[in-house]
């Protein structure tokens, strides 16, 4: 996400790793000193009552026929009419409470003349319902805070319908007026054909927007493939045009009334409220809905058949070959079984974290097979329980060549062997403790699990029909069963994730007459021999074995930065750090290290090497040890090892605890003193560059990743996704060429936020980048010019290889950068959100011309150029011309008039609680404060954030829009089907 906006100042905690059980988490706190602005705490009201909760001596409804141990922070209840709910107390982030209703009822669950009206159904509830009159759904949400698309939304899957609102400062007078709303809506929707003929276009742009093309065509005959005879074979949530245009006010409402009845409803909430209170409201707006008629029972979805006359030992059916020469070679074969509800018990899910053991040996053998020189690229191995269809085991890999079938031998030996062979009591070792530590982890971290996350994971679990379960009781299950994980019980479940009714497998291939259906399924059922030789060889690497970085260096000075409990550190060899040692987010220490010049470092010629630096760099070792040393490394522990090109530096960050924070630091500092230059990663980076590029023209919207940021920089190279060609003339030898210097120059900044202790975090800093030699300084004649703004008024025409009615199209006007006027950056972001809003309304809502036209303010912090406003919608090419009319409109009435001041109350609010809520947490603070122990003015300009993206009015939007947008010709991009002409 681009600098300067509040989602890029809002760092996402990465999601933990989960094997078995779905977990849950514990009642949430709020760090002390963690938010920007005093919150007022959510009143619990009066001494709230609920008296349908379900008693603690009672099973929940969700954990009957379970013995898993049932997560008391949930509190279950059953309304008389039937429907079910459970509430729950959280504190992340603070003041929020997470609202989410599911249907049981999807596209599967749809006629043949009904395909597509689940999703269509969702989007009725939001266009008009009891308590909401036309249009008015979104504005009133954003009045209460909450983002359209991010704080509400809903998403329709094959299996159900969840209606989500993530509510801000959720006061028990917002709650209760939350409630009604939602009540209204999913119990009295206006379901009539002026909304069903003004929704229909709308569905049909998210359709074209999200669907079309090679990768379309690919999955849908991938999808008929692997379920062949069952419903999922043809029932995607987004329908067919045919059902769609034909649907009326009686065929949709006959849908509703069918499927959103109280007995198929489950409501979940989690949040910074009292959960008896959060029960009660839940019984008094859903508590009288009643429904007349008999509830429907679920169809057949179906089971995966072997064809007639399949050899039991061997049942290959039906196979399909692919030619889209615009896409990379793939594979993938599925060994598909019958899916069956289970009973979610304990033993159970032992079985389940078993078969993800066995997958991780797998996955790790075909990994170091890749690594080592295979057939193919990548390959992986994947359980999954699919739609409630299929309990499927899939295998996919991309094959280097045309020469598909050694691939496929490759891949399948490796398999074979793990499903005759037991894996080691060394590689089982290994494994094991990978899950320990992710699942200690998760025990570490439960308190700062967000609501919104915990309140998904129970509604996906009453979608499966599992339970949810504490992160501590998933540890416990797991340290319970290891002493039953042994080699033979591991291969015994590996048998039984490739036993099925039926293999079947699709290849993709940009090439005519490489494959046959008949070749690729004789291939499927030909006998393979178990190759061992992937299997990882017993290895011990050890921190105690490796070289030293240096002298220790010393603190020369030390203090407070002025900011919260922050303190700046400087070491003798001229590194600076930040450290902040808090309880914000438990268990967990967070590590940026900043340097060098970023893209500045790289001129048109070695602009190639910065996407092949990201993918490579960390892969070709330091310290004496490759990739695979440096996975043995991390056996036990919790490191991470990201690489980004910024515009103006080099990071690196991970996410570590404080046990390993020492080591942690060891392997940055250790790549930037002592790297190694091993060409197999760079190998392999240039040919996933190349295999991917042309993927990148089948879609307006890929063609956008491709080339909009060289674009909007007059064809900067730098920013542009590398041809072929040019990935074709780099070599081993030259990345370690433009890189070794690199990893030389410019000062050094670590910033360490999170749960450590501070004087441990000091000496770790001395031996390992205190250690570091002094650091060469960058000469800023050596530096490339900041990238040149486009031609103003130019336009650009690009042409794509997808399907006929899809295009896209841009207008962007330069902005500004750098700190000196940050400020005046911040409140374009009010601007953006406010011509958002009005784009959404003309294109969407009056046109059905696109589903979700987007405004994007980049305002780079650090003053290297490139800051622009981006409006962009993809949309049929015919709407080509009406987007630019009504983005210049647009921008001429606010140039001219200015918003009202309800238009900007519905974009303030949702910011302010944008940044509230992402000040309670270390990654905002780490973003926001990068560079400031050489640079102070970064430290000021905090200070203002929050009325910066907040207070502003009318008439300073509309001065704003006189200077960026009427005052500046912008670059117009159009990307319309190969062989079509620009509509005028």
């Amino acid at each position: 996400m681009a600098a300067g906006t509040p989602q890029a100042e809002q760092a996402q905690a990465s999601p933990k790793k989960n094997a078995g059980l779905r977990d849950t988490a514990h009642t949430n706190k709020q760090a002390p000193g963690q938010a920007a602005a005093t919150l007022t705490p959510a009143a619990d009201g009066p001494q709230a009552t609920a008296v349908t909760l379900q008693s603690p001596d009672e099973t929940p409804w969700l954990y009957e026929g379970s013995n898993v141990p049932v997560d008391r922070q949930w509190r279950f209840g059953v309304l008389d009419n039937g429907l079910r709910y459970a509430t729950r107390k959280n504190g992340v982030p603070p003041d929020q409470v997470s609202i989410r209703i599911r249907i049981d009822a999807g596209s599967l669950y749809e006629t043949e003349q009904e395909r597509g009206f689940a999703h269509l159904i969702e989007h009725l509830l939001f266009r008009q319902s009891r308590y909401l009159g036309v249009g008015e759904t979104i504005p009133t949400w954003q009045r209460l805070g909450a983002t359209f698309g991010n704080d509400t939304n809903a998403v329709t899957s094959p299996t159900q319908t969840v209606y989500q609102l993530d509510l801000p400062e959720a006061s028990p007078a917002k709650l209760d007026e939350a409630f009604r709303l939602l009540s209204g809506m999913v119990q009295a929707p206006v379901i009539n054909e002026v909304n069903v003929r003004t929704e229909v276009p709308i569905v049909l742009a998210e359709k074209r927007e999200r669907g079309g093309g090679a990768g379309e065509r690919v999955a849908t005959t991938s999808r008929e493939t692997f379920f062949n005879g069952q419903r999922l074979a043809d029932r995607t949530p987004i329908g067919t045009e045919e059902t769609l245009l034909a649907a009326n006010a009686d065929t949709v409402g006959a849908f509703y009334k069918r499927w959103y009845r109280p007995q198929k409803t489950v409501i979940a909430v989690a949040g910074d409220a009292d959960p008896v209170a959060l029960a009660s409201l839940i019984e008094k707006y859903f508590g009288d809905w009643k429904v007349d008629g008999k509830d429907a029972s679920a169809p057949d979805f179906g089971d995966p058949k072997a064809p007639a006359g399949a050899d039991p030992a061997n049942p290959v059916g039906e196979t399909t070959v692919m030619v889209e020469p615009d896409l990379p070679r793939s594979l993938t074969y599925g060994v598909m079984r019958p899916w069956r509800p289970v009973q979610d018990t304990i033993a159970y899910n032992e079985g389940i974290l078993m078969d993800s053991l066995a997958q991780s040996l797998i996955n790790r053998r075909l990994e170091a097979r890749a690594r080592g020189g295979g057939d193919y690229l990548y390959a992986q191995v994947q359980q999954e329980d699919v739609s409630r269809s299929a309990d499927a085991t899939f295998v996919s890999f991309a094959p280097l060549t045309q020469d598909w079938q050694a691939a496929l031998e490759d891949v399948r030996a490796v398999i074979a062997d793990a499903t005759t062979n037991p894996p080691t009591e060394e590689e089982l070792a290994r494994e094991i403790s990978e899950f320990e530590v992710a699942f200690v982890a998760g025990v570490e971290e439960a308190d700062v699990e967000p609501g919104a996350q915990i309140a998904d994971t129970l509604v996906n679990a009453v979608d499966i029909r599992e339970t949810v379960a504490s992160p501590q009781t998933v540890l416990d299950i797991f340290r319970g069963m290891r002493d039953r994980v042994t080699p033979e019980a591991i291969l015994e479940r590996t048998r039984k994730l490739f036993d099925g009714e039926v293999i079947r497998g699709t290849y993709v291939t940009p090439q005519e007459g490489e494959a046959t259906a008949a070749q690729l399924r004789k291939a499927l059922a030909a006998p393979v021999a178990a190759d061992g030789s992937a299997r990882i060889a017993a290895s011990t690497v050890s921190f105690d074995d490796l070289p030293k970085i240096g002298t220790p260096g010393e603190v020369v000075q030390e203090g407070p930065l002025g900011v919260l409990d922050i303190e700046r550190v400087e070491l003798s060899n001229g590194v600076t750090a930040l450290l902040w040692p808090n309880q914000a987010e438990p268990g967990r220490v967070a590590v940026n290290v900043h340097w060098g010049a970023g893209i500045r470092a790289f001129d048109k010629d070695s602009a190639a090497y910065i996407p092949l630096g990201e993918t490579a760099l960390i892969s070709s070792g330091l310290a004496g040890l490759d990739q695979e040393d440096l996975d043995r490394l991390a056996t036990g522990r919790k490191f991470g090892f990201n690489f980004t090109v910024d515009l103006a530096n080099f990071t690196f960050s991970a996410d570590t605890r404080a046990a390993d924070l020492a080591d942690q630091l060891y392997l940055f500092a250790a790549k930037l003193a002592q790297p190694e230059w091993d060409a197999r990663p760079v190998i392999r980076a240039k040919a996933a560059a190349r295999i991917s590029y042309d993927t990148y023209a089948t879609s307006p919207a890929g063609l956008l990743n491709r080339d909009l940021e060289t674009l909007i920089r007059n064809g900067d190279p730098r920013f542009a996704t590398p041809s072929p060609e040019m990935v074709e003339g780099t070599t081993p030898e030259g990345f370690r060429k433009v890189w070794e210097p690199l990893l030389k120059k410019g000062p050094i900044e670590v910033l360490i936020f999170g749960d450590f202790e501070r004087d441990q975090a000091i000496e770790a800093l001395k031996t390992s980048f205190g250690a570091l030699p002094p650091r060469e300084a960058i000469d800023p004649a050596t530096l490339a010019a900041n990238p040149e703004a486009p031609e103003a008024g130019a336009r650009k025409v690009l042409y794509h290889r997808g399907d006929a009615n899809q295009a896209a199209a841009v207008v962007a006007w330069p902005a500004g950068s750098g700190l000196a006027q940050v400020r005046e950056g911040r409140q374009l972001e009010i601007l953006g959100q406010l011509m958002m809003n009005r784009l959404f309304d003309e294109m969407r809502e009056r046109a059905g011309a696109s589903y979700a036209p987007q405004v994007r303010v980049d305002w780079p912090n650090d003053d290297v150029g490139g800051g622009t406003i981006i409006a962009l919608a993809q949309l049929r090419p015919d709407d080509i011309p009406a987007f630019y009319a009504a983005a210049d409109e647009i921008a001429r009435d606010l140039a001219t008039t200015g918003p009202t001041a309800d238009e900007l109350a519905r974009v303030t609010e949702p910011l302010r609680q944008t940044i509230l809520r992402a000040t309670t947490g270390n990654g905002f603070w780490m973003w926001q404060l990068r560079g400031s122990t050489r640079d102070p003015s970064r430290i000021g300009v905090i200070r203002t954030l929050l009325d910066d993206y907040s207070m502003t009015t009318p008439d300073r939007m509309k001065a704003l829009a006189a200077k960026y947008l009427e005052a500046r010709k912008p670059l117009e991009i159009a990307i319309i089907p190969e062989g079509a002409d620009l509509p005028e």
